[in-house]
């Protein structure tokens, strides 16, 4: 028999804004403790040096977590022209450097290229599973990473500002799994100049926004308090790009036993994947069929 799990049986979601310095695990491990919560997650991890919005989900939250890590995602980052780095941020060794400086006008001419459907290849420091291994742990070895590019939705990036002759700040909504350091190596090799991410913010994350975030450093004061709990966001939150499907009393109770239920209003399209509802809180979420919705995932009440 499994040991159970310690704990309040707590769900929201808890926006942070993540300051540099913590792995994304250790903000969530921080909010879970500060909560006192059983079961927690994140919606997309920030490299430890990144900033901005870490979106942390508590009890039944987690079923939510996909719907808000394919969410468009904003950065704001800036990228240091004229060095190449073997992690493409500032914490990496120095590959490759150059002297030249592309101007302002250079660099605005190069950002519709990485606009839209584009390929991308992560860097060799990343997550990256190849055959079962993350590709940091073999990039940390000393072994040659050879990872294939995949496709990357980039909504927009724009020029913000130029800091200095080394350095200028961009801003980047995009999709699900994108590398902001590869944006910027990949912008340094077009201009001929390299490039590597010097400073990087999360601003928002589709609901999510960093200046709503809980000041990470504030958790500890806040530990187990009422102020704290006003803090957590509903589960609901999550779901605000699917359609809802409102229900009665007896279907939620069929739906959160994980059988196929009528609901009584909907915008979904047939096949269309949507939550129920009643009360205003989520029973289920599943793909909507004439006039039933036939559960992927429950809820508890």
């Amino acid at each position: 028999m499994g040991r159970r799990r310690k704990g309040r049986d707590i769900s929201g979601w808890v926006v942070v804004d993540k300051p540099a310095g913590p792995s994304s695990n250790a903000v969530v491990g921080k909010v879970r403790w500060a909560f006192g919560a059983k079961k927690a997650g994140h919606a997309g991890t920030l490299d430890p040096e990144a900033t901005g919005v870490l979106a942390v989900a508590l009890g039944e939250a987690t079923k939510t977590v996909p719907y808000v890590t394919d969410a468009l995602k904003a950065y704001r980052f800036a990228v240091r022209l004229g060095q190449a780095t073997n992690t493409d941020d500032r914490e990496g060794e120095i590959t490759q450097t150059s002297d030249l400086r592309p101007s302002d006008d250079a660099i605005r001419a190069a950002l519709p290229e990485f606009e839209d459907e584009i390929m991308q290849v992560p860097p060799a420091f990343s997550a990256v599973k190849i055959d079962g291994e993350r590709a940091y742990a073999r990039a940390r070895a000393g072994e040659e990473v050879e990872i294939a590019a995949r496709p990357l939705w980039v909504e927009s990036l724009k020029f913000v500002a130029r800091d200095d002759a080394d350095h200028v700040t961009l801003e980047m909504v995009c999709g699900k799994g994108g590398y902001v350091r590869a944006i910027a190596r990949d912008l340094g090799a077009a201009l001929g100049c390299y490039g590597h991410v010097s400073q990087l913010r999360r601003i928002w994350s589709g609901p999510f926004e960093a200046e709503d975030g809980i000041d990470f450093e504030a958790l500890d004061g806040l530990k187990g308090t009422a102020e704290l709990d006003a803090m957590l966001l509903p589960v609901e939150i999550a779901l605000e790009d699917l359609p809802q499907a409102r229900c009665s009393a007896e279907a939620a109770a069929r739906l959160r036993n994980g059988n196929a239920a009528q609901v009584i209003a909907t915008d979904a399209d047939f096949g269309e994947v949507a939550w129920a509802s009643h009360g205003g809180k989520v029973v289920a979420i599943g793909v909507y069929k004439a006039g039933m919705l036939h559960p992927s995932r429950v809820f508890a009440e």
